[in-house]
């Protein structure tokens, strides 16, 4: 017997309109994002946006980090989740990205909790202390690095902390990979290396194309 329901177009709507809380600002950020053509998929959905908020607020966050910012919408979505005080470190290696998505902070008021790093992911990941103090992370980047992605946050993740990756289905493409897609086959090898991981606690959901949870034991 089927374990999940499939989701029409009008049976999602419905899941965002009660789900999501998107407001005014997130809504005309993907009315925006959505103009820039088909990388607009780069952009997460309004229930993903809803979740990692809700998890951010949930692990009391006071330092976050994402890997891949696009135009804004999951780093609002992190920065509005942390707890007073709390900082929000995104790496992005394309300035005018980088730039959009600090025009879109600004214009809900956390530009000032937020940092963003114009740099491959990798240079700014390996600069920062080995000192297990990050509380939320989320990876939402090149496929083809989130392995390495995922080691220097996992040594750098505070006991009980979250880590988050995007897009680890990849519309299916991992069941079968082509010899020629990369992507897939770091994806592929990646999520079976988390599966048997014992340094972290996992769960890979249905959320937008698969979102792996994973808390550090």
């Amino acid at each position: 017997m089927s374990k999940f329901t499939a989701l029409t177009p009008e049976l999602y709507g419905y899941m965002v309109e009660r789900g999501a809380r998107q407001d005014a600002l997130l809504r005309e950020l993907e009315r925006e994002t959505a103009a820039m053509g088909d990388i607009a998929k780069m952009q997460i959905a309004p229930d993903e946006g809803a979740l990692l908020t809700l998890l951010t607020r949930l692990v009391d966050a006071r330092l976050a980090v994402e890997v891949g910012t696009f135009t804004g919408y999951s780093a609002i979505c992190i920065a509005r989740g942390l707890a007073a005080g709390g900082r929000l470190v995104c790496c992005e290696i394309d300035r005018g990205y980088a730039d959009t998505a600090l025009a879109n902070l600004r214009a809900g008021g956390l530009d000032e909790v937020t940092e963003i790093r114009v740099a491959p992911a990798l240079d700014t990941l390996r600069a920062m202390r080995v000192s297990q103090e990050i509380d939320l992370a989320f990876i939402d980047a090149d496929k083809d690095s989130y392995p390495d992605y995922y080691e220097e946050l996992v040594a750098r993740l505070r006991p009980g902390g979250l880590l988050l990756l995007d897009n680890v289905l990849l519309s299916g493409r991992v069941l079968d990979p082509a010899p020629d897609d990369a992507s897939a086959l770091a994806m592929a090898r990646l999520n079976d290396a988390i599966a048997a991981d014992e340094r972290v606690d996992c769960a890979m959901v249905g959320v937008a194309d698969g979102l792996t949870i994973l808390r550090k034991r």
